[in-house]
Parts: structure tokens; sequence; C-alpha cells
């Protein structure tokens, strides 16, 4: 040994020897000659392959010049002077020997607050040698600690990135080297690194997140809060690397930071957000991390658990199918933690970034998997956050939170989430978002099992029917979230819902009534199908069961309707819906028809039940008639109804009212609802007030009036006094000179009717004064521009000359003489002098 030490003592002499020239060269002012001396050291030193032994005294002879070259001018020879002093590093046996010249240098050039090595290579050169050093000296760098730390915090923020990421490595290596020195200026380390972790390139982002984990791990443990914001940021990186890092870092710190439980609850939701990570593999880490946690805490506290350990071992019941229990440990940390989370939460479902929403939602239902029924204790806030997110507009945030809403209904009993939620959809939390609640408790109720649910279906159903719920918003995002819920209840409980099925159908006719959008109409005439057939019915039987309890529940209100009333749309879609039922129950329709239509009422609401009873009394015997009733009712009905709603009154409201009553006059008479004779009872009444209404402004109500008086005529004209007849023609004259093209028709058409009205009890001779009036009228518009009215006015004439020829062949021969018509005056003529001799006074067909 001691001639193998001599041996490599005279070989290291000799290589100095011969180095001696080289190393006066160093000197020189030459650049070109200093750069030829260390190249020919490098070839007289390391490329000899002399042994370590040799080179361990050389590299001691060399350390200095080799070291004074770091500040040359020329950039060759500093670089070629640091690859000498690496590979020397490398091979020598005692490197650290090197270390009382090599730190304070670096520390000099490479660790100052300006930048001295100007050329960006060089100093990532410098970094890999730094980085070599720590591995090969490990603990013998304690001494050398504020060296370390300046160099690495100047290196953390070097404009090059790839210094960037070897400084970073460098710092996790050192600190698990000297982690009993690292700690006690690792603090100084968090600031650089704080600053770089946002870099553009995604590789410097995990070096700083990986180089932040060792530094907390090996720091004094203070400096955590400071880190958390950033790497929670890194959370939403576009690169999955970054995530996973950090996602790393976390679960690192979870098992084996000194003071972990102190910030359990900071870490936890940074770790629980990579379980939703749309990378599988980070969501694995994730999961794993997450295991190892709970299963350590499990150990750590085997005592305080030990009785959950024996018996909480089960999954309750009605647990989300397809789900895996999270572990006992794993539970424990969140629901021990969950009281400082859930404000976290709250805080940051509402933040201005939409990724950070979305990340938050997806943790609030990682959380209460985990939470289970102790989410209870915090279900107030819980809501609160839920109602708020539900308003999001970015969709996904809302599909999180209302699956977070499925598991309170999960986990929670009803009777507290109801206790709590009921208040809140009877006053809502916001005005301008009414609805929250509504959404929540759908999904709240999708989450909650049928047994469970069942106790509690009158409560819930009583508050939705409430008119403070389900009358009070006409928006059609509240109707949808009524309606949801109301589906929600016949999917989860199905024949169950029978106990409520009269609550249930109130509210999904108000949703029908109040909606402004046909697709939500059809989405609750559906539902009212689907609550038929939970219970074995159909649709028509399904409101023969409640139609007596929906028009009390209809009349208890009555007196106060108007306009703005629900009620009016409710009594529309119930009577329209279901068809032939209404027709038995009649006893009970009628007198809330009568109080609803006095004159006194809401003019837009008369007019509106009247176009709805004139869609009725045209399907008599498939609606109101459909069991023969109503002929008992129509004549009550025209008097105390129809009747003091036509009678005139000023304004053009109040005209539009008697457009519509009589609208609902000529359905009646055309639906075949009133008999003959019970209209000849009321004609006195009747017929007074259409031919007032032939003198309306309106040309709607003009038409109407002329085709009711039309089915008049056609019903009872036959029947009518000879007085009562002859005062309905000449309003009906009248309206042969009116502005419509319509009534004008109609009124012919009406004339003729009144003339094939005259029986032989109608004397021609006694009224032959009405009758030339007629004639004389009449034979008028035979000159009328439209040809089809002179051919209509012809055909009626010729009918009249059938009551008294000798009269209307007078009128005629007259117009002829003063040229007016004669063409059509000579067919009249021939065919007066074709009739029988004798005519008497007849029906004219």
């Amino acid at each position: 040994m001691a001639a193998a030490a001599a041996g490599d003592e005279h070989a290291a002499s000799e290589v100095l020897k011969g180095l001696a020239r080289h190393l006066n060269c160093l000197n020189e002012d030459n650049k070109a000659t200093r750069k030829r001396a260390l190249e020919l050291i490098k070839k007289e030193t390391m490329d000899k392959g002399h042994s370590s032994s040799v080179l361990q005294e050389v590299f001691s002879a060399l350390l200095k010049p080799l070291l004074k070259c770091l500040s040359d001018p020329m950039e060759r020879c500093r670089e070629t002077a640091i690859v000498m002093l690496t590979e020397f590093i490398r091979c020598v046996p005692k490197p650290e020997e090197s270390l009382p010249y090599l730190m304070p240098c670096l520390a000099q050039r490479f660790g100052e607050k300006e930048i001295v090595e100007p050329a960006e290579e060089l100093r990532l050169l410098a970094m890999a040698m730094l980085s070599l050093t720590v591995e090969v000296c490990g603990k013998r760098l304690a001494p050398y600690l504020s060296e370390m730390i300046h160099i690495l915090q100047r290196t953390m923020v070097d404009p090059f990135p790839d210094v960037k990421k070897e400084s970073c490595k460098c710092t996790i290596d050192f600190a698990k080297s000297v982690p009993e020195h690292f700690h006690l200026q690792a603090d100084s380390l968090v600031e650089p690194l704080m600053l770089t972790i946002a870099h553009q390139h995604s590789r410097v982002r995990v070096s700083v997140i990986e180089a932040t984990g060792a530094v907390i791990q090996h720091g004094s443990g203070k400096n955590v809060d400071d880190v958390l914001s950033h790497l929670a940021q890194r959370l939403f990186d576009d690169s999955p690397q970054v995530r996973k890092a950090v996602t790393a870092v976390v679960g690192d710190w979870l098992l084996h930071l000194r003071d972990r439980y102190s910030y359990f609850h900071k870490l936890i939701p940074l770790l629980l957000s990579s379980i939703s990570d749309e990378i599988p593999e980070i969501r694995l880490l994730a999961a794993d991390l997450w295991k190892q946690t709970g299963m350590q805490w499990e150990k750590e506290n085997e005592d305080d658990i030990k009785d959950k350990m024996d018996f909480l071992l089960t999954p309750p019941s009605h647990y989300p199918p397809g789900v895996e229990r999270p572990g006992l440990g794993c539970r424990e940390l969140v629901v021990r933690n969950l009281g400082r989370l859930v404000p976290a939460i709250s805080h940051d479902v509402t933040d201005w970034l939409v990724s950070t929403r979305v990340r938050t939602s997806q943790l609030l239902s990682v959380l209460l998997l985990h939470a289970e029924d102790h989410s209870t204790q915090h279900l107030q806030p819980l809501l609160a956050t839920l109602y708020r997110a539900c308003t999001d507009t970015e969709r996904e945030v809302v599909h999180n939170c209302l699956a977070a809403a499925k598991l309170i209904g999960t986990f929670v009993p009803p009777p507290v989430f109801l206790k709590l939620m009921l208040e809140h959809v009877t006053a809502p939390y916001s005005s301008s978002h009414p609805w929250a609640p509504l959404m929540v408790l759908a999904s709240v109720l999708g989450g909650c099992s049928r047994p469970l649910l069942k106790p509690h279906l009158q409560q819930i159903a009583e508050t939705l029917a409430l008119p403070c719920v389900c009358q009070e918003y006409q928006q059609v995002i509240y109707l949808e979230q009524l309606l949801t819920c109301v589906d929600m209840l016949l999917h989860q409980c199905e024949s169950d819902c029978s106990a409520v099925s009269l609550q249930l159908l109130q509210v999904l006719v108000t949703v029908q009534s109040l909606s402004t959008e046909p697709q939500l109409s059809t989405k609750a005439l559906e539902s009212v199908r689907f609550l038929s057939a939970v219970q074995g019915l159909d649709l028509m039987e399904l409101y023969r069961q409640h139609m007596g309890q929906l028009l009390d529940w209809l009349s208890a209100s009555v007196n106060t309707w108007s306009s703005y009333s629900p009620q009016r749309l409710q009594l529309h879609i119930i009577v329209m819906q279901s068809g032939p039922v209404i027709g038995e129950f009649l006893s009970q329709l009628m007198p809330l028809l009568h109080k609803c239509l006095q004159p006194n009422k809401d003019t837009e609401m008369r007019m509106s039940i009247f176009t709805m009873l004139a869609k009725l009394l045209l399907d008599a015997n498939n609606s109101l008639d459909s069991q023969g009733r109503f002929h008992d009712e129509s004549e009550k009905f025209l008097c105390d109804i129809l009747l003091p709603n036509l009678v005139w009154h000023a304004g053009r409201t109040a005209a539009a009212v008697r457009t519509s009553a009589l609208s609902c006059l000529l359905a009646l008479l055309h639906g075949g609802a009133i008999t003959s004779g019970q209209l000849l009872c009321v004609e006195e009444k009747l017929c007074p007030q259409l031919l007032s209404a032939l003198d309306e402004d309106s040309q709607m109500s003009r038409l109407f009036a002329s085709r009711s008086l039309s089915a008049v005529l056609r019903l009872i004209g036959a029947s009518l006094h000879r007085e009562a007849l002859n005062k309905i023609y000449p309003e009906l004259l009248k309206r042969l000179d009116d502005s419509s093209e319509e009534v004008r028709g109609v009124a012919l058409r009406a004339l003729g009717l009144w003339l094939s009205s005259l029986t032989k009890d109608y004397n021609p001779e006694l009224s032959a004064p009405h009758l030339q009036l007629l004639f004389q009228q009449l034979l008028l518009h035979l000159d009328d521009p439209d040809s089809s009215v002179q051919d209509q006015v012809l055909e009626i004439l010729k009918k009249g000359s059938s009551v008294h020829p000798a009269l209307m062949k007078k009128e005629a021969e007259a117009v002829r003489d003063k040229q007016r018509s004669p063409l059509y005056c000579d067919q009249l003529l021939q065919h007066i002098s074709s009739l029988p001799t004798e005519t008497t006074a007849g029906s004219v067909e």
C-alpha cells in the first residue's frame, strides 16, 4: 500500500512538473495562449487516464488556477475550466477537499444579484457541476449552506430556462443531503420558486413544483401557506405533467410533512381536486395517494377510531351505484376537516374564473361522497352554496352542483333537509333567482330513496302546491324547475304519489296555465299523463277523480279574480283538458262561471273566459253537454251570464267584451246546447240585444250578431210573432250597406231566412207596409256593383214574391220603368208571372 501511495505521489509530481509551464501561461495577457494552456492541461490530466489518487493530487494543485479561470475574459477559457473542474469532481476520491475554495468562488460567480457570468450555456455547465458536487459530497456541504442558498436563489430566477431546471434539481438533491441543516435557510428559497412557478415552459413549471415540494418538506414548515395558492393555480394548468407534479407533491406532503395535521384542511382539497382530473393517469395517482393517506391516518389514530373500524364498514343503504366507497381513514379526514372546507368551497364556487368554479363544483361532490351523513351539520351553508352555484352561467358548474345535491339526498335524512329546503322554496334566498331552491330540491329528491321519501310526500306536495310557490312566478326557468320537482317525485315514488295526486295535478295545471313556452306546456301535459299512469288511470279518469276538488279550489278565490289571476288560466286548462268529464260537474262549474262573468268583473278576464266557453260550446256534446245536462242550464246561462254582458257600455274594452260574449252566444246556438223551446222562451230578451249589436262599431261584433240572428231565425223563426219578425228585417236591411262584404253576405242570407220564417199566420195585407219597405230596399241592391250580391238579392226577391206577388210586381215594374236593373227586373217579373194565380202566404222554401 505504501509503495502504491509512493508511486501515485511520484506520478502526480511528474504530471505537475509537466504542467508547470502551462500553468504559468494561464497568467499571460494573450487569450489564445491561455486557451492553449488550458487545453494542454486538460489533455495531460483528464485525457491521460491517470488513477484517481494521482488526479486527487493534481486536482489539489490545479484547483486555485482553474477557479481563477472562471473569471477569464475569454468564454472558451471559462468553459474549459468548468469542464475540467466537473471532471475532477467526478473522478477524484475526495472531492470535498475542494469545497473550501470551490464554494466561495461559485457563490461569488453565480450567487450574486447581478449576473456575473454572461454566457447562459456556461451558467448551465456551472449548475451541472454544482449538482454533481451535491451528489458526490452530500453531507459534507453542510458548512457551505449559505453559499448554496445564495447560488440557488439566483439561479432559480435565471433568464435561461435550463438553468432554472438544473437549479431546481440541485435544490432537491441538496435538501435531501443535508436535511438537518437545510431547514435553517430553506424559507429563503420560497420566494424565488414562486416567482418562477408560472414560467411559460411547462418543464420549468414541473421542476419548480418538485423543488417546492422538497423545500417545504425539508424546511421549517412555516411557508406552506405561501405556496399553496400558487400550487392551487397549477391545478388548472394546461399541461397534464404540471398537474401531475402538483398532485405528487401534495400527496407526498399529506404522507410525510412533519406538521401535516395542521395543514390537512388546506392540502386535502388540492389532492381531491385531482381525483376529477380529465387525465386518467392523474386521477389514478391522486386516488392512490389519497388512499395511502387515509390508511396511514387510520394507523396513526387507531385508538380513536377503533369503534368505527369495527362497526362502520358496511356502506349505508341506497349508496350511489357504481361508486367505490372511500376508506374509513379518508372519510374521517374529510369529516374532521369539513367545517373548514365548506367556507372555502362557498367562496371559490363564485370565483371569477370559470376553471376555478368548475373544479370547486367537482370537489364539492367528492367531499360530500366522503362526508356521507356528517354533511348534515353543515347543511345550511352547503345549501346556500348550491343555490348560488346553480345560477352559474357555466353549464358544467350547474351539472356538478346538482350531482352534489343528489348526494345530500342520498345521505341526509329527509326530515332534516326538508325542514330547511321547503322554507327556502316558499321564501327564496334571491329575488332574482327564485328558482334555485327548486332546482336543488329536485336533485336532492332524486338522491333520496323511495321508502324514506314516502312519509314526507304530503308535506312536499302541499308545499309545491302553495300559491306562493306555484303561482307567484311566471319565468320559464322557474316553471321548468317546478315541473322537474313533480317529475322527480313521480319517478322516485310512482304509485305512492296517489296520496298526493290532487296537489301534484294542481301544480301541473298551474305550470301549463302560466307557461308561455309550448314545449314546456307539452312536458307538463306528459307529466299529467304519467301521474295518471302511475295510478293505473287514464287522463279522463284522473280528472274525474279530482274535478270536484279542483273546482272547489278555484271557487275559493273566484271573487278576487282579475286579468292577472292565474286561476282563470287554470280554469281554462282544466275544462279544456278534461273533455267530457267537465259535463259531469256542471253543478259546480256553472255557479263559478256565473260569479266570474258578472258585468262588474274584470273585462279582460271575462273576454278570455267567453273565448274558452265558445270553444267548448261548439263541441258541446263532447264537453259541457257530454251528459245531456247542459240543456237544464243553458237558459239560465243565456239570461244570467251572456245577456248581461251584451248590454251596451261606452269604451273599446266594453265593446271587446260584447264581441267575446257574442262569439259565445253564436257557439251556443250552433253547438246545439240550447233547444228551440228554451230559445223561444228568452226571445223577447235576446232579440233586442242582437238587433242592437248589429250597429256595433266592431266589424266582428256585427258579423257575430248577424250570424246569431240567422241561427235564431233558423231555429225559431217560424214560431215568432208577426210583430217580433217585423222588428228584425229593418236592422238586417241596414247591414246590406255594411262596410264589410262578409257582414253584407250574412245579412242577405238572414233576410232569406226571415222570409222563410213567414208562415200562414203572417197576414201580408196587414203587413204590406213592411213588405213594401223590404221589397223596395232589396230592389235597390239589384244594381249592386258585385254581381254575386245581385244574384243573391234576386233569389231573395223571388222568395219574397211568393209572399205578396202583386206588391212585388208593382215595385219591380216601378224600378224597371226608372231604367234600373232592367235585366234582373225582367227575370223577377217573369218569375212572378209563373206563380199560381192564387198565391197565399205560406212558408217559402
